[in-house]
């Protein structure tokens, strides 16, 4: 039986789509589809974010008019429910995922993509780290199949960029307008972090038609 393709439309910096990401690759682990090819798809919650990033609750504050910190226990908790041990005290910034999102299109060839997708959200999640910053995405590319150069060069590279801009609008004038988006064999879609138990009903689905 051929590997089931699973596309996974995610911004780096969106907690649904770190606890969604994690309840679909449990659900894979649960269909007996380990070695499905998951690809992860570029999306940017806010593309009008500087480079160099923002302070991530001036950022949330403005655009829903409501203190950040009553939004935060919720995700926590549906975070935890998953296994995550995601703490918003340590998140202080909202990165320009643009080069996060160009360096985890490159790992695909390095055949390192999911790994390092886990490595980011959990750097940014767990950890606090800035992904704005160059010297972080490097070291988690090297920890994932880059050399330090390699990693640089990716995130130096302007063609490659602006390509992964272009992605990420494209798939947002296909009408995805939230994140996470899963698409499995290419046909079967599912919108947001759903349950486990739906993941799987959705792998079964599309296994059968």
């Amino acid at each position: 039986m051929a590997a089931l393709t699973v596309d996974f439309v995610s911004d780096i910096i969106c907690p649904w789509c770190f606890i969604g990401f994690t309840r679909l690759e449990q659900a894979l682990a649960k269909a007996g589809e380990d070695s499905a090819e998951v690809t992860l798809r570029p999306f940017q919650l806010d593309p009008t974010t500087p480079p160099e990033g923002a302070d991530l609750r001036e950022r949330l504050a403005k655009k829903y008019n409501v203190d950040p910190e009553k939004m935060f226990g919720r995700v926590e908790a549906a975070a935890r429910e998953s296994g995550i041990a995601l703490d918003f005290a340590k998140v202080r910034r909202a990165p320009n995922t643009l080069k996060a999102h160009t360096l985890l299109g490159a790992a695909t060839a390095k055949g390192t993509q999911r790994a390092l997708a886990k490595a980011l959200f959990a750097a940014y999640f767990l950890e606090g780290r800035d992904l704005s910053d160059d010297a972080v995405l490097v070291d988690l590319g090297v920890a994932h199949g880059f050399t330090a150069d390699e990693a640089a060069a990716v995130l130096a590279d302007r063609t490659a960029i602006e390509q992964t801009r272009g992605e990420a609008a494209e798939l947002a004038g296909q009408g995805i307008g939230g994140v996470p988006f899963t698409i499995f064999e290419g046909k079967l879609a599912v919108s947001g972090a759903q349950p486990v138990e739906a993941f799987q009903q959705a792998i079964g689905q599309a296994r059968a038609t």
